[in-house]
């Protein structure tokens, strides 16, 4: 089918001077350019004056001739075909604007662009160019066409499969060439060979197993075109619809290829690029990822044989920044559509595939994450299906029936994560835990990480020095003792806890009377101190000091953390005094990783380590008896050769709360 264009405005608005501009820009071996009315003319001997002499009834055979000559031309030289237009034009005798489109027009245009110019510019240049004869219009009169004219072809072109794009005043040539030029070429084989170089570039060489993953309402609960297009009405009221989406998918076009074309010219038309990138920050900032989905992204991110791919329907450029905020853009690929300037779209069956293309000529085995029937068709492609299932009031309503379908008919074998946990599951599928141990064995193909903790070290700063002295007076006890561990704990966290987890700004009231951006740690709230008992509990004091929004837990066993501790958390704080053979802590970082929290990020803080437990012959016991255990840190204030098995004047639980006597 061969592409002609429709270029459609009231008339004064530019057209025929547009079409001149682009006659003189545009490459004439591609693209073909006629007025319409002149081509309507060519079949008469009087030309268009004896056509507008005609009456109603017979004017229509000779503009659906007239369209058809147009499209066997763009047929026969495999040009575009762009075409200067009327979907309506005004009548005198009934005041109001009426139809003279023909179903020829609707089935010849593949596109329609529509100049939008300020009804009182349009005016005064009918005004200005008394010799077309034009009827003398009010602003409001060609409102009232130009409104009527936008929402018919609205109508038409979404019942039809016209892409519809709207050029603002004042029409920026550049626009309208580039659109042009991506009208010409674009198709649904250039659009998927697109999205797989691109994510061929993504892929790493030595993998193995990809995780496949949606974003919206999957990564979040968050749906970021609707946020954007709820942004945008509040910020555009005139030209931006809250349900703009809802709308267009909504309707006779549903989810098709033309359909996220249509939405891929609304973004494109609604801003400039800098309004754009600015409503995509403004956006990015009101999605959550699940905290589960960040934990397991990142500890899947330092396993070299696992890629993880974002394929979104969504707004890729909201997703990369939500990524960059989660420390996590350089360890994905992310494939999402936007605007026309990001060259692709992405539908169900280009998520389909592309997990079809990294299994079968790339083979990868897919784990692939969805959570509404658009993802169903890449969960089927997968080799293990995982279905995001979010509160009850904001997911798919459609997606039990097409589960129900997918696994009747097709054999769909799928997991369910409910995300948050308090949300209730779908009916038939069995409930899976993104944090259990098993299900990150099975990710992982039963071969479990040997990467073992990270130490970081303050044994020589002067800034140890100094903190370490009243620790190591024996005169030094109990509340003096106690405020040193504090201390000590407070210097760690910020000094080197922050460096490991990273920061974030959120608002604050500046002091003299703005607002303004600090800081805090990085996801602050979602972080869980636990004491070990008792000797722990200062130096965590002083930690949460650096910390205050974390949530602070005592512990002397590993089974006094519980699972609501550490559930919806991203970051656990270990403190303990210290460390002598590494036993506590590799017990409590067994029995969260084994039976609470597989992914969870870990920082041990402690005072002082004893040295050969991290450095000895043999590798160091702690360090060691961790290497099965990815993203553990240790942080110490420093490390010594004495050992620690106190008693008496030399225990420092015993000396932190002058119990020294009772030992």
């Amino acid at each position: 089918m061969p592409t002609v264009v429709g270029v459609y405005g009231v008339s004064g608005c530019g057209k025929t001077f547009l079409l001149d501009q682009l006659k003189q820009t545009m490459d004439p071996d591609l693209f073909s350019f006629c007025d319409g009315s002149e081509m309507i003319g060519n079949f008469l001997p009087g030309g268009l004056k004896e056509f507008q002499g005609m009456k109603d009834e017979e004017q229509p055979m000779y503009r659906q001739r007239a369209i058809d000559a147009i499209g066997s031309s763009a047929l026969g030289s495999k040009k575009v075909g762009i075409v200067a237009g009327h979907a309506m034009l005004w009548s005198e005798e009934e005041e109001k604007a009426l139809p003279v489109y023909t179903q020829n027009d609707l089935n010849v245009f593949t596109h329609i662009l529509y100049v939008d110019v300020p009804s009182d510019i349009v005016a005064q240049r009918r005004l200005d160019d008394p010799g077309k004869g034009r009827p003398v219009l009010t602003a409001t009169q060609l409102d009232d066409w130009k409104n009527e004219e936008k929402s018919l072809l609205q109508r038409l072109s979404r019942e039809h499969g016209i892409l519809l794009s709207t050029l603002q005043h004042p029409i920026q040539l550049g626009k309208v060439t580039t659109l042009l030029d991506n009208f010409r070429i674009y198709c649904r084989h250039y659009n998927l060979s697109l999205a797989k170089e691109e994510l061929r570039q993504g892929l790493k060489v030595d993998g193995r197993i990809v995780l496949a993953m949606d974003a919206d309402k999957t990564l979040a609960a968050e749906d970021t075109g609707m946020l954007f297009w709820s942004a945008a009405s509040k910020k555009w009221p005139s030209v931006a619809a809250e349900d703009t989406l809802k709308t267009l998918f909504g309707g006779p076009l549903g989810y098709s290829y033309t359909a996220f074309r249509q939405a891929a010219l609304l973004y494109e038309e609604i801003a400039n690029d800098q309004d754009f990138e600015e409503m995509c920050q403004e956006v990015a900032s009101q999605v959550s990822m699940y905290p589960d989905i960040i934990s397991l992204l990142h500890f899947m991110a330092e396993q070299g044989h696992v890629d993880i791919v974002i394929i979104t329907s969504g707004l890729g450029r909201v997703w990369e920044k939500v990524l960059e905020s989660e420390g996590l853009s350089e360890a994905v690929t992310l494939i999402g559509g936007g605007r026309i300037s990001v060259a692709f779209v992405i539908t169900a069956a280009v998520k389909a595939q592309l997990v079809d293309y990294m299994r079968s000529h790339r083979e990868r085995y897919i784990w692939a994450f969805g959570d509404s029937p658009l993802d169903v068709p890449m969960l089927q492609k997968a080799d293990r299906a995982v279905v995001i299932v979010g509160d009850e009031l904001t997911r798919s309503r459609t997606m039990d029936a097409a589960l129900k379908t997918a696994v009747t008919d097709h054999g769909l074998r799928a997991f369910q994560v409910v995300l948050p946990s308090t949300a209730l599951p779908r009916p038939g599928l069995r409930v899976a835990r993104l944090t259990e141990r098993s299900f990150i064995f099975d990710i992982l193909d039963h071969q479990w990480p040997n990467a073992g903790p990270q130490l970081v070290t303050a044994t020589d700063t002067s800034a140890t020095k100094l903190l370490a002295t009243p620790m190591r007076n024996s005169a030094v006890a109990g509340p003096e003792l106690r405020e040193a561990h504090r201390r000590a704990g407070h210097h760690l966290a910020t000094t080197y806890v922050a460096d490991i987890l990273g920061l974030e700004q959120p608002e604050i009231q500046h002091v003299l009377g703005r607002e303004t951006r600090g800081y805090q740690l990085r996801h602050e709230k979602k972080t869980t101190i636990v004491a070990l008992m008792r000797g722990g509990e200062p130096m965590a004091f002083g930690v949460n000091d650096a910390f205050p929004h974390a949530m602070f837990v005592h512990a002397k066993d590993p089974q006094d953390v519980k699972m609501h501790h550490l559930e919806g958390q991203l970051t656990l704080i270990l403190v303990d005094s210290v460390i002598n053979t590494g036993k506590s802590i590799v017990e409590f970082i067994g029995y969260i990783r084994n039976h609470i929290y597989a992914t969870i990020h870990i920082v041990v803080v402690a005072g002082v380590v004893q040295a050969k437990c991290v450095t000895g012959d043999d590798g160091g016991s702690l360090i060691r008896q961790l290497t099965s255990f990815a993203r553990v840190h240790i942080v110490a204030l420093r490390l010594s050769e004495t050992s620690f098995v106190g008693s008496r004047q030399t225990d420092t639980g015993n000396r932190l709360f002058n119990t020294t006597h009772l030992a």
